[in-house]
């Protein structure tokens, strides 16, 4: 019953995960229509895109622990 949860758990926080990360590539061309393309040169993230920056590590570690759980369910 509770290796159910856990599956559940996993297929939403990996959707998510997915979206955040695609929002974040779509976010990396929209600079340059702005004229922020810096030609290559790295600038710091500021709010919303540091927000979604934070979001996606926490997601990912949330992902890291729910498939070890998982696999340690499973055996």
């Amino acid at each position: 019953m509770f290796d159910s949860y856990v599956d559940i758990a996993l297929i939403i926080t990996s959707i998510v995960l997915i979206v955040s990360v695609v929002i974040q590539n779509k976010g990396v061309g929209l600079g340059g229509l702005t004229g922020g393309d810096m030609g290559g040169v790295v600038s710091k993230r500021r709010g919303i895109e540091k927000t979604l920056y934070y979001i996606t590590i926490g997601l990912s570690v949330v992902f890291i622990l729910l498939t070890l759980l998982a696999v340690r369910i499973g055996n």
